[in-house]
């Protein structure tokens, strides 16, 4: 199997060229045009270099979503129920149209590549698409002698909104993992390959506080200031956190005020709440939803909820890590596993009972930030593992 490896490191060149046209075409979430036009770059090189049926699914004011199945010698179709393995990953990033023009793909001499969204994830549908055109490259044959590329059809979902909490794509995740044996996601690593088993649930809130307006020199007694209101809230929501449980809820974002001489009539927090257990969310969303103004004639209003349910560290979970480390064995690297607190769409495939296996993007670091890399060196392997990974499931 390290034979594979070889393959790709031969092929090093030609994948960094595919990685930076991914880079190249800006993406930024709610971008609808070039996330439209990035969505018809990928289906395009699907159709041509790996034989899928695609199908684009536009959603106005977002971008467009793909969808894709790869036969590799099964009798199936889009329309299909027969189990497949899902793969899905998103073509949306956090950096605003025209960062690429200070910030350009780049490849630098201790090994990293750099540019906007590179490690988040344009690198990991670029190593899934080298995937998709080796194994259809291996099918012909296989099937002359009456096999198969792979034990089951491939289907593929890339999403437009992912980086906004998949307010569009929720339900088309759900409704393709229901029909597959096992869920693959393109989503980066951790720092040193390290794949991802479990992840918190996620919810937001917005705590909106009510006051009165009134002149802070003349008849500050007349008001009800909105931000002494808000901080009171603060203080009860910093209380909630709980280490043990590993429950966070973090006040990340407060405006209120018009002037410096007028008493508050309004202040808000934007709240954010994340959880191992999915009881444990249902709780405190319960007592988020249940807080009370400590201010006489202060009124409070509170939106939001939970947005990713928990990725459970399930048995499933970790058989599914427990072949992905025996491949990677084959292939000459270890691969470890960690829960973490960020959310992806593996939490809906997940919290559906479906085997799940996260972080299987290129190695690097900086999601979201100035420093977003990959290493170069890590694209042979992750490449090499997706591909058996698709093969043997």
């Amino acid at each position: 199997m390290r034979e594979l490896v070889e393959i790709y490191a031969g092929r090093q060149t030609e994948i960094l060229g595919l990685i930076r046209q991914l880079v190249e075409y800006e993406s930024k979430s709610g971008a609808e045009q070039p996330l439209n036009v990035l969505a018809d770059f990928v289906a395009r090189w699907m159709v041509d270099h790996a034989g899928g049926e695609v199908d684009l699914l536009p959603e106005p004011g977002s971008g467009t979503h793909l969808r894709a199945v790869f036969p590799f010698g099964h009798q199936v179709s889009r329309e299909s129920d027969q189990p497949g393995i899902l793969v899905i990953g998103h073509l949306d990033t956090v950096w605003p149209l025209g960062t690429l023009a200070r910030k350009p793909f780049s490849i630098h001499a201790d090994g990293r590549a750099t540019g906007p969204g590179i490690f988040d994830m344009k690198a990991g549908i670029a190593i899934l698409l080298e995937s998709l055109r080796t194994i259809k490259g291996m099918v012909g044959g296989l099937v002359e002698r009456g096999g198969a590329g792979t034990r089951h059809p491939v289907r593929v979902l890339l999403t437009c909104d992912e980086e906004v909490g998949s307010p569009t794509s929720r339900g088309l995740v759900e409704a393709e993992a229901r029909r597959a044996k096992a869920v693959l996601v393109l989503e980066p690593p951790l720092s040193g390959g390290i794949v991802k088993t479990g992840r918190k649930g996620i919810a937001g809130f917005t705590v909106r506080a009510i006051g009165r307006a009134a002149h802070a020199g003349l008849d500050p007694r007349l008001g009800v200031n909105a931000i002494v209101e808000l901080a009171h809230q603060t203080l009860t929501l910093a209380a909630l956190n709980d280490d043990e449980r590993g429950v966070t809820v973090n006040v990340g974002v407060v405006t209120g005020g018009t002037g410096v001489n007028v008493v508050p009539a309004e202040a808000v927090a934007r709240v954010d709440l994340r959880f191992w257990e999915q009881a444990d969310g249902e709780r405190v969303v319960g007592q988020i939803r249940g807080l009370q103004p400590h201010l006489a004639a202060a009124t409070l209003e509170v939106t939001g909820g939970i947005n990713r349910p928990a990725m459970p560290r399930s048995a499933g979970n970790l058989a599914l890590f427990a072949q992905a480390r025996e491949l990677a064995a084959t292939l000459g690297f270890e691969l470890q596993e960690r829960a973490v607190g960020g959310g992806s769409d593996g939490n809906f495939t997940a919290a559906l009972g479906v085997p799940t296996l996260d972080g299987l993007g290129v190695d690097g670091a900086g999601a979201h930030a100035e420093n977003e890399h990959i290493l170069i060196e890590d694209i042979p392997r992750r490449a090499a593992l997706l591909t058996r990974l698709l093969q043997t499931l």
